[in-house]
């Protein structure tokens, strides 16, 4: 027993002394290991700072390299302005010599002329002594020899050269006066000149008729309808002769009003395009192209006034200005005769001195009472400036209006401007003709007379000025009153006017009853 036990025990030793040993070689191989491992990171660690540091070293030669570039930049620009600076003074330097030297020689000069003003102002001083001392003796002598007191003798003397002086005088003012004349003469042709070359406009006589071009002549019958229905509702309604003869895919317009011409060629227009023509729809064009026309005349004014750099005027007198496109005045248009006088205002204005755009102003206005002598009585110039008082205008204006017609004096230098350039523009050949004026008067004037009688709704001239179509209002004339109405109308204007051959007054009462179904 006691042997197993000892066997058992020495068999216990051995094990744990070779299990130790065991782990001992175990433990000594892992620390080689990780000595290993050790190094190797250490050998990485040692590389990888090589590379930061190379790196780093690459960048301060980059960094050393730009800070050099910019040194370099930095300096040669300095330098450049430093050059630049260094020139400009140089140059300064230079002009203040320049300077230096023309002051030094004009005290040179101012030196010598102050030397030579006192050699003629002493010059001077010894002529006067001289003379004085001549008088002196002449006084003694006519004393002497007159028996005259030394006053009295010198009061004759200077008598004596006072009326040579004043002849002297005059002499000088008469010469003066005589080249002021013509150098006034040459400046005021030198002004018309500029005005009158710097603006030509083109003239073209206003005619008196319109021709609407239509698709074929199949047409005419349509528009003189069933027993002429249409074409009487056509004159009736547009104030305007309709004449449809054997001129193909023509239709004629006469009448002398521009205005109510241009209406109704875009009347004929519109239902030629439209093709439903009958006097409901002739009466209804007629009315939305009056409207467009009212719009169109007022967008007429504004572009005018803003092609002129005009500002501030009523909207009224804005929709004069476009109207003036529609009048005509001595075979001018009325339009482009105030634009052509509102130009040459300007430019005279700008060459005497004056104000060009209250010139220009004043010339585009003042003839604007002629967009308003169809519908009121009294001449153009009256009414013009009654407008323009009404919607306060500038003085100057007013003044034009009056002014160019003679009724008042030019005030202004931009009212005679506008005077001078009405003159201008009237004189102009071609500018005039009288008989287109006398025959618009006339037929002007046959309108007024039948729109003066109490009842008259509207009264047109048409043929020429042969016929007059007067529109009665129907709730304030009767038949019988229509007859005498046509018979007073003629015998006024047998009375009152002149006209070659006979008038035909046709008064036309009308009455409509109009109910709408809600």
């Amino acid at each position: 027993m006691i042997e197993m036990s000892l066997i058992g025990l020495g068999g216990l030793i051995f094990g744990a002394g070779g299990g130790w040993l065991i782990s001992k070689k175990i433990n000594d191989a892992n620390y080689n290991i990780l000595v290993e491992q050790a190094k190797a990171k250490a050998k990485a660690i040692e590389f990888e700072a090589e590379g930061i540091l190379k790196d780093a070293k690459v960048k301060v030669s980059e960094a050393e390299f730009e800070v050099k570039k910019r040194y370099e930049e930095k300096g040669s620009k300095l330098q450049k302005e430093y050059n630049q600076k260094f020139d400009e003074i140089a140059k300064k330097e230079q002009d203040l010599l320049f300077e230096k030297e023309n002051l030094d020689s004009a005290k040179s000069d101012l030196e010598l002329s102050q030397n030579r003003a006192k050699a003629l102002y002493e010059e001077g001083l010894n002529l006067k002594n001289s003379y004085q001392e001549k008088i002196d003796e002449m006084l003694k002598t006519m004393e002497r020899m007159a028996g005259l007191t030394q006053e009295e003798a010198r009061e004759l003397v200077l008598k004596k050269v006072e009326e040579k002086s004043r002849a002297d005088i005059a002499h000088i003012v008469r010469k003066y006066e005589e080249e002021a004349k013509r150098e006034a003469k040459k400046k005021a042709n030198y002004i018309l000149a500029q005005a009158t070359s710097r603006f030509a406009g083109e003239f073209a006589a206003e005619r008196l008729i319109n021709v609407v071009d239509i698709k074929n002549d199949e047409l005419k019958g349509r528009i003189i309808g069933k027993e002429g229905r249409n074409i009487k509702t056509l004159e009736m309604v547009l104030g305007v002769d309709v004449i449809i003869d054997d001129t193909p895919h023509a239709i004629v317009l006469s009448s002398f009003n521009l205005y109510r011409r241009a209406i109704a060629t875009r009347v004929i227009e519109l239902l030629v395009e439209d093709g439903r023509i009958q006097p409901a729809r002739i009466e209804e064009i007629h009315q939305k192209v009056c409207e467009e026309f009212e719009a169109s005349i007022l967008e007429e004014g504004e572009n005018i006034l803003i092609d002129l750099g005009i500002t501030k005027v009523h909207p009224e007198i804005v929709k004069l200005i476009g109207k003036m496109k529609f009048r005509a005045s001595y075979g001018q248009n009325a339009l482009a005769h105030s634009l052509e006088v509102a130009h040459l205002a300007g430019i005279i204005a700008a060459e005497t001195g004056g104000d060009e755009k209250l010139a220009i102003r004043a010339g585009i206005l003042h003839d604007i009472g002629k967009a308003l002598t169809h519908e009121y009585q009294g001449s153009h110039v009256d009414l013009g400036a009654e407008i323009c008082k009404r919607y306060k205008e500038h003085p100057v204006v007013i003044n034009a209006i009056y002014a160019h017609h003679g009724h008042e004096e030019a005030l202004s230098v931009e009212c005679a401007a506008v005077c001078a350039a009405d003159a201008l523009s009237a004189a102009r050949p071609g500018a005039r003709r009288e008989v287109l004026e006398s025959f618009l008067k006339r037929v002007e004037e046959i309108e007024n007379i039948a729109n003066s009688k109490e009842g008259i709704k509207n009264a047109y001239a048409i043929n020429a000025g042969r016929e007059i179509r007067v529109i009665a209002n129907a709730e304030l004339v009767n038949d019988d009153e229509a007859v005498l109405l046509a018979k007073e109308i003629a015998e006024e204007i047998e009375s009152k006017m002149q006209y070659p051959g006979e008038i035909k007054v046709n008064v036309i009462r009308e009455l409509r009853a109009v109910e709408y179904a809600k």
